[in-house]
């Protein structure tokens, strides 16, 4: 019986929430995957998950010669890197990035496919709560209304698509993602910290508020998918990536009374939010309060990925779990989100 081919992935941004899940993800799935990040002290951890660690920065790109003297090819490039609040320069030092790396695979007789991600917030917020029957998904066929902190990415991801003269490309659009130290979805688990002090979980959004998000895992094995797929199907094309179903915030609220048993239950006091000024509150409404419905039946019906873990609220107790080992860890670190800004 002949060896399988052996195809070769590059991601950028492995040490990050999802570059990290998806070089894990193309490694489980048996590609050689090289990780690039620009922190040392990201190197072991890649190791150990056996992605191959790469050193360097956008900027720079002399790290790149090393590869290619040893012969290194890639069949597949990941982007998952972005810097929303100046996004314009770092989308350039991308796209040089892929543009070089293409070039030297193109010299090997190969043509990369890149994976180029964006997020679902560009097609912005749902008009319309879980209770409406005029909620519908948003698709990829959707127009793009992202709020203003996503513009541009919303712009310049889709740019992707005029360098076919040395690579073919996909857009992919996550949505929130969580497990593990959870991201930005940890919010949920800041207040509900401080509402089992309190007695009971204040919640100042309206409880039919539409939240869609997907465990980080599923989302990588989701890149990994479109890496598999017939490449002329998915060459050109966008695609979202979200779990089964949405969830309701009031579903999500009621779990975690549960599982913290929180005597007071769960209250929701819709738009009674205070000035603001303290971060955890401006985080905690980013999450809470961006409704949104993306539907995933493209890549699905394609690729035939299907998300496995479990939803947010049906999972918390593992997903608490995780959450606090992370703290306890010392690899929780919150981000100071500007007043503007939401992830994926």
């Amino acid at each position: 019986m002949a060896d399988p081919k052996i195809n070769t992935v590059l991601v950028t941004g492995a040490n990050g929430y999802i570059g990290n899940a998806v070089a894990r993800s193309f490694a489980s799935s048996g590609f050689t995957t090289y990780g690039l990040v620009r922190s040392k002290a990201a190197l072991y951890s890649l190791a150990t998950n056996e992605i191959i660690p790469v050193l360097g920065t956008f900027t720079d790109l002399s790290f790149l010669s090393k590869l290619e003297e040893e012969g290194v090819v890639f069949d597949i490039i990941v982007s998952t890197t972005e810097e929303i609040t100046n996004y314009i320069p770092h989308y350039k030092n991308v796209v040089k990035l892929l543009r070089t790396v293409a070039t030297s695979s193109n010299k090997s007789g190969v043509r990369p496919l890149v994976l180029f991600t964006s997020g679902c917030k560009d097609y912005g917020m749902s008009p319309y709560l879980a209770s409406s029957p005029e909620l519908a998904p948003h698709t990829e066929e959707s127009p793009l209304n992202p709020s203003p902190f996503a513009v541009d990415r919303a712009n310049y991801a889709v740019k992707i698509f005029e360098h076919v003269d040395l690579f073919d490309a996909a857009v992919l659009r996550p949505t929130n993602v969580f497990g593990y130290n959870s991201s930005y979805y940890s919010e949920f688990f800041v207040a509900a910290e401080r509402a089992k002090e309190l007695g009971v979980f204040e919640v100042k959004e309206n409880p039919e508020t539409v939240l869609h998000a997907c465990h980080v895992d599923d989302c990588g094995d989701a890149y990994v998918s479109l890496a598999l797929a017939p490449r002329e199907k998915v060459s050109g094309q966008c695609f979202s990536i979200s779990s089964y179903r949405f969830e309701t915030l009031r579903e999500i609220a009621e779990a975690f009374v549960k599982e913290y048993a929180i005597s007071g239950g769960v209250k929701f006091v819709d738009g009674k939010w205070g000035t603001g000024s303290r971060p955890d509150e401006v985080r905690e409404r980013m999450i809470m309060g961006y409704s949104q419905w993306t539907g995933s039946a493209k890549i699905r019906e394609l690729t035939g990925w299907r998300d496995r873990r479990l939803l947010f609220s049906r999972g918390l107790k593992q997903y608490r779990i995780a959450y606090e080992a992370a703290i306890v860890q010392g690899k929780l670190k919150l981000q100071n989100i500007p007043s503007e800004e939401v992830r994926r």
